[in-house]
């Protein structure tokens, strides 16, 4: 209890790394107990929601993820579209974040959501995914990257690709902006103290922090600080009463831990502060993605 206490209060990252270990140590995963739509099929696997699909990619580089699994959506219509590749929690892929896949399909983007934690699951891969994040190198850039490259690939896709984040994954948004995507949204993510230099070449940025999550949100002057030192295009706004994972439309994560992480994170749905969220990343990627590619 005592260093799962410590993780909490260093930062809300690495407590989440923490108590999903715990909970599938105890067999219960990140749904347990939590009275809420997680469905899952009959493999344990997210149930799929309408125009998601679930995909294995193909093996391009050395050090990405054998068998790696993605969740891929398509825009309805006619193509070309700009590709987005989208960054699960800490939490693993579950059905609220498969619906993120699916909103921003529906904006009109080829969307891929590469699972991370690919070559063993949460329990084995949560702790080097989080050392991966903290050195900026390791399998899980070589995942992503291997699934920027497969929709750039696509005879669908514009050329255009911009790298959209939650939680864990805004983390890995942010330290991705210099990566060779276009545009990048980093939500509620983990800013690292040599951001300045994680920053040298990035694409324009569309950050959100919840003012209820002071353990991020009080980096988020230096984040702002790095982006106006390079001249990099960039939106960044702070909602003071929304907490962290405010832009998910339901609670995620063990429900045991939900009070905990609320009291210190302010963790939770904010239906307000995600409207608005949303309206700017939308915004901000077709400025970014869009213009120009359109016929």
């Amino acid at each position: 209890m005592e260093e799962a206490a410590r993780r909490i209060a260093g930062s809300l990252s690495v407590s989440t790394a923490g108590a999903l270990t715990s909970g599938h140590a105890a067999g219960a995963g990140p749904d347990a107990g939590s009275g809420t739509p997680h469905q899952h099929d009959q493999n344990g696997l997210p149930a799929l929601p309408p125009g998601v699909r679930r995909i294995t990619l193909p093996s391009l580089l050395a050090e990405q993820s054998p068998e790696l699994r993605g969740y891929l959506a398509i825009p309805p219509g006619h193509g070309p579209w700009p590709a987005v590749v989208m960054l699960h929690e800490a939490f693993a892929i579950d059905a609220v974040m498969l619906r993120q896949v699916a909103r921003m399909a529906a904006a009109g983007y080829l969307v891929l959501m590469p699972d991370l934690f690919s070559a063993g699951g949460p329990r084995r891969c949560l702790s080097a995914t989080f050392r991966a994040l903290k050195s900026g190198q390791g399998r899980a850039f070589a995942d992503i990257e291997a699934a920027r490259r497969v929709l750039l690939d696509r005879a669908d896709c514009t050329g255009a690709a911009g790298v959209l984040g939650f939680c864990m994954g805004g983390g890995f948004a942010l330290a991705s902006a210099a990566r060779g995507f276009g545009a990048a949204s980093v939500n509620y993510g983990m800013i690292p103290k040599d951001v300045s230099e994680v920053l040298e070449g990035a694409c324009p940025m569309v950050a959100s922090y919840g003012g209820r999550d002071p353990l991020l949100t009080r980096s988020v002057p230096r984040l702002e600080a790095a982006l106006k030192q390079h001249s990099i295009i960039h939106d960044i706004k702070i909602y003071p009463e929304a907490g962290h994972a405010f832009l998910n439309d339901s609670p995620t994560g063990p429900a045991l831990l939900r009070p905990v992480l609320k009291l210190i994170t302010g963790a939770g749905p904010d239906p307000e502060a995600a409207a608005d969220a949303w309206q700017r990343i939308e915004e901000f990627f077709g400025q970014q993605l869009k213009h120009g590619t359109e016929s």
